[in-house]
């Protein structure tokens, strides 16, 4: 017996709301085994980022390897991939060890605002990855500056979907986190299939610091599960929303908090700040 296993490739986040760390309390959440390869380090709070050091890609192919090399994976996240050096590592690992399932986060902006990606990236992250991906995770901002067409609203997501499918992933998830109004929407295009869309009212909190990495990462685990990609989406769905209202209340930093990944386990007595 083993646990479905799970490889996140992303940044470390120093406070430990978004990233890497996000990524593992997801699929510990969840129940499956997460493991790790990190692109980059990020001095960072719930306020901002201060600096970034990307890592070796020497350092970082062998620390994909090392995990292939040992572990039975059964889906890869990738998120914050920072400069086209990485991309280039991660790409080669992925068509060496061709895992089931790779879901493509492409993390560009933290929640902050501060930039996460160099720009000689972004092509090569469309070029190399976009080809291997199960599916692509962009928020509409994303899914705006990597389609080339404006995303304003629910109508603008088809089409940008389109131009990105063209570029090779099968399937494209555009969030609605940034749209105007009362709901979010979130929707789900595949090759050859009608878009499929998830409404939900927008929860009411400052603590949205990783939703992004927490929403990619719960769709590969929910994939490793044995879930297919509509059910691994609605599921991951409905795990983001309720992490969301249990870390409503929070206050953890001075900026935008983190949501309560573990919002189904007891906690520790709450103190007042």
């Amino acid at each position: 017996m083993r646990y479905p296993t799970v490889l996140s490739i992303a940044g470390s986040d120093s406070c430990g709301g978004a990233g890497i760390q996000a990524d593992l309390k997801t699929m510990s959440a969840i129940g499956v085994y997460g493991c790790t390869a990190i692109t980059a380090i990020t001095a960072q709070n719930t306020t901002g980022v201060r600096s970034v050091q990307g890592i070796d890609p020497s350092v970082l192919k062998d620390q994909i390897e090392m995990v292939f090399e040992d572990l039975t994976i059964d889906a890869v996240k990738s998120g914050m991939l920072y400069n086209k050096s990485s991309v280039k590592v991660i790409a080669e690992t992925l068509l060496k060890y061709k895992p089931k399932h790779y879901v493509l986060d492409p993390v560009m902006i933290s929640t902050s605002g501060s930039k996460l990606m160099e720009d000689d990236a972004i092509e090569s992250v469309k070029e190399m990855l976009f080809p291997l991906a199960t599916i692509i995770t962009p928020n509409l901002l994303e899914a705006e500056a990597l389609s080339g067409i404006p995303v304003r609203k629910v109508d603008d997501m088809q089409a940008a979907a389109e131009k990105l499918l063209q570029l090779g992933c099968k399937a494209v998830l555009i969030k609605g986190g940034h749209l105007e109004g009362d709901e979010s929407v979130d929707m789900l295009f595949e090759k050859g299939k009608e878009g499929i869309g998830v409404r939900s009212p927008f929860v009411k909190t400052k603590n949205t610091h990783g939703t992004g990495c927490t929403l990619s990462s719960a769709i590969a685990s929910y994939l490793a599960m044995g879930e297919d990609l509509k059910s691994a989406f609605m599921s991951a769905k409905d795990y983001i929303i309720h992490a969301l209202y249990g870390g409503q209340e929070m206050e953890i930093g001075h900026g935008h908090g983190p949501v309560d990944h573990f919002f189904m386990l007891p906690h520790a007595k709450f103190k007042d700040q």
